[in-house]
């Protein structure tokens, strides 16, 4: 029996296929919902438009493919906008489909679980409005929290100016607090996956390549120093690269080597698994039974 999780990010929205607890594909389109969402407090008819219709392209894939219950639920740009149940509405008259807006906490979880699982380890989850991090140790979750600064805030905020991106999370993240000592931290999300994909030179996006492949501060330091500097269409020319985040991922990079920085980490490891899988997990859908 085959389920369906279709996760509406504030960057992308993606549709999970799962069946007998294993992932079977994932799908993505990139319709970068919280788009002037930090300028405005609330999500632009043009974003809510072209993201209700992604996730009916997405819920239409499922239905074609045979899966027999679809789930939908949504993050940062949903529940902090002033008018996240206008999109919830829009999306459920498209589709059918309700929308779980889930709080920052079980985001933190999920993305948790599904990298980590039930071992000792973190995560790292940067997404487009908000960024996760959790910890657990080998019995239990001990740390967790999410800060509404992402990779789309980011470019609303500051553009791609270095110093101005550099600033803005500075300020930011000793909201964090002090983080729990781990020497086991997994990244995940898009531009996670991205960085991957650039360090690893990909002519083309390959998961079984991307998964688990570690990144060293120094060489996260040397890819931002790289990238930054580039206009939108230089980044165009990078093997690797994703074409849909070419204003935003030098923003998310820089996030990633600040966050390393704020909390000592040598190295980082990147986790194809995330909140998607974490969210069948902890909702027991695998176990769903028509």
């Amino acid at each position: 029996m085959k389920i369906g999780v279709i996760d509406v990010g504030s960057n992308s929205v993606r549709l999970m296929v799962r069946a007998g607890g294993k992932t079977l594909y994932k799908a993505v389109k990139t319709t970068r919902l919280s788009e002037k969402l930090s300028l405005t407090g609330v999500l632009q008819d043009f974003a809510m438009e072209r993201t209700a219709n992604a996730v009916l392209e997405l819920a239409s894939l499922a239905q074609r493919d045979e899966v027999k219950k679809l789930f939908v639920f949504a993050t940062a740009a949903v529940r902090s906008a002033k008018n996240g149940a206008e999109f919830v509405t829009l999306v459920m008259r498209k589709t059918s489909l309700a929308v779980d807006v889930i709080p920052g906490t079980e985001e933190a979880q999920i993305g948790l679980l599904g990298a980590v699982g039930k071992r000792a380890g973190a995560i790292i989850d940067v997404g487009g409005a908000s960024t996760e991090i959790s910890v657990r140790s080998d019995t239990e979750q001990i740390y967790s929290k999410s800060l509404d600064v992402g990779t789309v805030r980011l470019f609303d905020w500051c553009g791609m100016d270095e110093d101005k991106l550099s600033a803005k999370i500075s300020e930011m993240l000793p909201a964090y607090g002090i983080l729990p000592k781990t020497n086991r931290v997994f990244a995940i999300g898009g531009t996670a996956t991205t960085l991957a994909a650039v360090d690893l030179a990909l002519p083309s996006f390959d998961e079984k390549r991307v998964d688990g492949h570690s990144i060293s501060y120094e060489r996260l330091k040397e890819l931002c120093r790289f990238v930054l500097p580039l206009s939108v269409e230089e980044r165009r020319r990078i093997p690797g690269m994703d074409l849909n985040k070419l204003d935003v991922i030098g923003g998310g990079m820089l996030l990633l080597l600040r966050i390393m920085e704020y909390w000592n980490q040598e190295k980082l490891t990147v986790s194809c698994a995330d909140n998607l899988e974490g969210y069948a997990i902890l909702k027991g859908l695998d176990e769903c039974i028509i």
